[in-house]
């Protein structure tokens, strides 16, 4: 069969340049486009490294500026609770005081009244005894038409009150 003799050499031609074009290709690639690849992936999975390394000390140093926060806030908590408890007490103190020159005021006011009242009443009782004196002089006139002192009437409602 002529057909099958003219393969060889018809597609040995083809197959050579075949060959060389995958050939140059297959080195081509290989040799100018792989490594720029290779390094490209590199380059990236560095700069990954280097956030994730980044990332990691940037929570680290979160990590520690809230331990800081929180210990200042708890230590300004202790500090208000302190100042409030301090607060409290000086107003209680102030207040206790206040309470006391209230009561002292109170007490010198009501020693000043019990005097104003035990001096109104030692007059008013005088006075009872001058009004009483004059009531039994008169009586004593209009009773038994005996003229009594005023003296003498005075010193019998003395006596008269002192036992009774």
């Amino acid at each position: 069969m002529p057909q099958i003799s003219q393969i060889a050499a018809t597609y040995a031609s083809q197959i050579f340049w075949l060959l060389l074009t995958f050939g140059i290709l297959y080195f081509g690639i290989g040799k100018g486009m792989v490594p720029k690849i290779v390094s490209n992936v590199d380059s990236r999975e560095g700069r990954i490294a280097g956030d994730l390394a980044a990332a990691l000390a940037a929570r680290t140093q979160a990590d520690t500026v809230q331990a800081n926060w929180q210990a200042e806030m708890d230590a300004a908590r202790v500090a208000a609770q302190a100042e409030t408890a301090a607060a409290a007490k000086r107003a209680a103190t102030a207040f206790e005081q206040q309470v006391h020159a209230a009561d002292a005021e109170l007490a010198e006011r009501l020693g000043h009244h019990d005097l104003a009242v035990a001096n109104a009443k030692a007059e008013a009782l005088s006075n009872l005894q001058g009004v009483a004196a004059e009531a039994a002089q008169q009586l004593t006139a209009k009773v038994a038409g005996l003229q009594v002192s005023l003296d003498a009437a005075t010193d019998a409602v003395r006596r008269t009150t002192a036992h009774g």
